[in-house]
């Protein structure tokens, strides 16, 4: 897909013989799946935080996730290892390109070529995209993830200069309550939202319970379509 980009000063995006890289001073940020080929296997996959978070027992079907925040996708690949079909979403152009240029590339990688395959791309708001599963509960998936970004921190020192450069082109999460509550009536088995360690839950809603790590944590909601009068009576 063609897009037209409008970049904040300090920051090029182009093409080399590695793939397509934004670039600013001194840091390139490109996406790279290559880099997850030892985390996609099977017996360090199985260790993933988010992996065990979105396990789903007797499924019947063919598992379906949807990432509403794809990013650099680093979080869809784990999904897709674990035999997930994944949509994922992401509405700025520029993080939509690289994320593009890494599932392209990483269709002639043996180690990838396969999960890759499950993963869906699609450059839309995916606020959008969940309402239009409200009314088919045939399409409803079996998990949604969510990671809205987190306002900077004030202290520059304590964000790494690559997450600097993709705060320049994403912007925090505005209507946490309104991205919650959409998520839900979308009818996943499991809604999941990816926190940092210490971080307040997301619209300060407490989830069922919560998968946690050193450097992440992922709370879960299990059916939370069926529960959804109670959570919006919490969100008021």
């Amino acid at each position: 897909m063609n897009h037209d980009f409008i970049l904040p000063d300090g920051l090029s995006l182009q093409r080399d013989e590695n793939g397509l890289a934004l670039y600013s001073d001194d840091q390139v940020l490109r996406g790279d799946f290559v880099k997850m080929i030892p985390r996609l296997k099977h017996h360090n996959l199985t260790q993933e935080l988010l992996v065990k978070a979105a396990k789903i027992k007797d499924a019947g079907h063919s598992l379906r996730a949807v990432d509403a925040t794809a990013g650099l996708g680093d979080d869809s690949i784990l999904l897709a290892a674990a035999g997930f079909d994944v949509q994922m979403y992401e509405r700025n152009p520029v993080i939509h390109a690289l994320l593009a240029d890494a599932i392209e590339r990483a269709k002639a990688i043996p180690e990838l070529a396969e999960t890759v395959s499950r993963m869906h791309l699609h450059y839309s708001d995916s606020m959008e995209a969940m309402k239009q599963l409200h009314n088919a509960p045939e399409l409803a998936p079996d998990v949604i993830l969510l990671d809205p970004m987190f306002p900077a921190r004030q202290k520059n020192a304590l964000v790494k200069k690559k997450l600097q450069m993709i705060q320049k082109l994403e912007f925090p999460c505005v209507d946490e309550k309104e991205l919650l509550l959409i998520a839900m009536e979308a009818a996943p088995k499991k809604l999941i939202v990816k926190r940092p360690p210490k971080g307040p839950h997301l619209a300060d809603v407490k989830p069922d319970y919560t998968t946690e790590g050193k450097a992440v944590r992922f709370d879960c909601f299990v059916n939370p379509k069926d529960r959804i009068e109670k959570f919006r009576i919490a969100l008021l």
